[in-house]
């Protein structure tokens, strides 16, 4: 084999710098025989194909972008949220976190991989550029301005839906129920901060509470509602974590805060070494009352620091040692199991590399990652009948439907007069027209009832968590229902 150029051998170091690089996020460096062997023989394997490359191929195009895809693909490989941001993408992030970013107000799915040919939104942000252009949740985006998805990574899909403020962004669409691809011209601007979405539902005699992201007025708008629902005795409170894709943990802290002891273990970070790295704990007096039950809802989109804030309240709920006997209780679906920490390392070309170096680990080192949150009580969500099934049962579903059916009583004369259009409801309207059929809500709502009537009958059997479980599981019939066949 020949001996590589000083460029072979510049890019030799550049490789292993990546090595480097990792490091930094620990204390000391760790000597790792296997991987420094691995990496040796690799990169070598590398030299040799670019020298090849370099020698042999007719004329080399875009070379620049072959080394970004290759590192990139290479970070991607060790775990799903590690990546190589090139110039452009990284550039964009640091935008984005000084605040001279506007953007279109969604939230986008933590699990898309870079293989995925879509953006799903999870989330739109009331009243911000997607939500007025007619984006909807659940919606895929398939094109940014022209560019196909398949093969770009989520922060570099992300960069390009921001831009200066004014400008516009192309995106289209596949939504369920459409044949044809949406095409939506959004209009850049500043993002508010997701609002949180608070109701009384003064027929149960009970709070609603929903947040889709952890901002830094999240925990003052909560707080703000515990002491504004203190001025009489309710039965519960509805916190609504679904599609919370996550925040600032410093505003989980905080929130926490509000339930828990002051000085309570909200959560901790370990590296890979299994040391603690960073300890978080609560640094205020509680204010919500200890003897209203708080039932949780999660999904499968509740990930990260929303994972975190459900899984510490119900371990100290259920901790024996902890003072405050608040009931805690977890409804909805498994969460979605980010408990990675990742760190955004920069490098030489204006590049960077953001690694994942530690894991988040809930009280009773307990870590989530991978496992997510287990509800107390599964509750699947029923969607909404497709426009299939709404047709079927229009047309064939019932007596009414076929020709010639037998009247009893004769049919209501049609009001011929005209109708004034109707006006486009705001985001509460529309949230609330949501809410009202939501079958987990509707049954969280039914929990709370049993709870305060079990309360009201025998409070003795409720004296722990986990006996209010017990009685609660042994009357709400949730899962699977055992069936034993009788013999005739």
């Amino acid at each position: 084999m020949k001996i590589p150029t000083i460029s072979m051998r510049r890019f030799i170091l550049t490789f292993f710098s990546l090595g480097i690089f990792v490091l930094h996020a620990d204390t000391a460096p760790v000597k790792d025989a296997p991987f420094d062997e691995m990496v040796y023989n690799w990169t070598r394997s590398y030299a040799e194909v670019l020298q090849l490359v370099n020698q042999k191929h007719y004329k080399v195009a875009n070379a620049e972008q072959c080394f970004i895809k290759s590192i990139n693909e290479f970070a991607n490989n060790i775990d799903p949220h590690s990546n190589f941001l090139d110039p452009k993408t990284y550039k964009a992030m640091l935008e984005s976190t000084s605040g001279e970013f506007f953007g279109i107000g969604i939230v986008i799915d933590n699990s898309r991989g870079t293989k995925d040919k879509f953006l799903l939104v999870v989330e739109v942000i009331p009243d911000g550029p997607a939500d007025k252009a007619g984006i909807k949740q659940y919606d895929k985006i398939i094109e940014i301005n022209g560019l196909s998805l398949e093969g770009m990574s989520t922060d570099e899909a992300t960069s390009k839906l921001k831009g200066p403020r004014n400008t516009k962004v192309t995106v289209k669409v596949l939504r369920e129920g459409q044949q044809d691809l949406l095409t939506f011209d959004i209009t850049r601007d500043v993002i508010k901060e997701p609002n949180s979405l608070s109701f009384h539902i003064p027929n149960y005699d009970m709070y609603y509470l929903s947040l889709s992201m952890f901002s830094d007025s999240s925990a003052r708008q909560l707080e703000n509602l515990l002491r504004k629902s203190q001025e009489k005795k309710y039965k519960g409170l509805i916190l609504d974590l679904r599609n919370n894709s996550g925040g600032l943990l410093t505003s989980v802290v905080d929130i926490a805060g509000l339930f828990l002891q002051k000085g309570s273990l909200v959560v901790t970070t370990k590296n890979k070494e299994g040391k603690e790295t960073e300890r978080y704990v609560t640094k205020r007096n509680p204010v919500a009352p200890k003897d209203i039950p708080i039932f949780i809802l999660i999904n499968n989109f509740t990930a990260s620091a929303a994972e975190i804030l459900a899984g510490c309240l119900k371990i100290h709920a259920e901790s024996s040692e902890q003072k405050n006997n608040q009931l805690v209780f977890v409804v909805g679906t498994n969460s979605f199991g980010k408990g990675s920490v990742q760190e955004v390392i920069p490098l030489s070309n204006n590049c960077a590399l953001k690694l994942t170096t530690s894991l988040y680990f809930l009280p009773q080192d307990i870590s989530i990652q991978g496992t997510g949150i287990v509800p107390d009580f599964v509750i699947e969500r029923r969607t909404p009948p497709n426009e299939q099934q709404v047709w079927f049962t229009k047309n064939y579903g019932s007596e009414q439907a076929l020709t010639n059916y037998i009247k009893i009583n004769p049919e209501p004369t049609k009001d011929t007069t005209p109708q004034t259009p109707l006006k486009e409801k705001s985001w509460v309207e529309r949230t609330k027209a949501i809410l009202e059929q939501d079958n987990q809500l509707r049954e969280t709502i039914t929990l709370i009832n049993i709870l305060d009537m079990l309360k009201t009958l025998n409070p003795s059997a409720l004296s722990t968590r986990k006996h209010a479980i017990e009685k609660l599981q042994s009357i709400f019939v949730t899962g699977t229902i055992p069936l034993v066949e009788v013999k005739q």
